[in-house]
């Protein structure tokens, strides 16, 4: 039993083996990363479909350096930048950026594989966090969470704090997220060379 779900209600064997699945987080990582490799390898693109993409990819890519250099996992909540509009803007980052991929492939099956990606591992994963967080962060994280979505923005709010410590540093080294972003940048510029 992972540290993810032990505090969650006990299930039979199969089902176990199924939510310990779901809520192992390099499991969901990796996989990600492998989609993204898998759908460049097959990808027959066009242009229709490489702009678009492209533009998705620069977007989810974007909004992943910019939520990473906001956080210190678990010793600070943060609630500016990206994190005014959601609770999980790397997720959000990532949901585009499969998309992304899936679109600059060509083909349509691969967002069956993306739909079903995204609905096995991310609402437990944002399960997860949230529920770690708001034991982390107690009244403040539940005052926060009230008022943010966990993944579509709400812009109608106008006490955001847009402001903030984001580093650099912080999203490049300590979230790793320069080696992330090379390897899916190469996976993109692969695709693109097939056109």
């Amino acid at each position: 039993m992972s540290n993810r779900t032990r505090s969650l209600p006990p299930l039979s064997q199969p089902l176990y083996v199924i939510r310990e699945m779901r809520y192992h987080e390099a499991s969901r990582q990796g996989l990600g990363l492998i989609l993204a490799a898998a759908f460049a390898i097959v990808a027959n693109p066009t242009p229709i479909t490489l702009f678009p993409a492209a533009v998705l990819v620069i977007i989810g890519v974007g909004i992943r350096l910019w939520a990473s250099g906001f956080i210190i996992k678990n010793a600070e909540l943060a609630t500016h930048g990206p994190y005014a509009f959601v609770r999980h803007p790397l997720y959000v980052g990532n949901i585009l950026i499969v998309f992304a991929f899936a679109a600059a492939s060509g083909f349509w099956w691969p967002f069956l594989v993306v739909f079903s990606f995204l609905g096995f591992y991310y609402p437990t994963a944002i399960e997860y966090e949230d529920r770690k967080l708001a034991t982390l962060f107690g009244n403040n994280w539940f005052e926060y969470a009230k008022h943010t979505p966990a993944l579509l923005p709400n812009f109608s709010r106008r006490d955001r704090k847009f402001s903030g410590s984001w580093s650099l540093k912080k999203s490049l080294a300590g979230n790793l997220e320069l080696v992330v972003t090379i390897y899916l940048l190469a996976c993109f510029a692969y695709i693109c060379l097939q056109l």
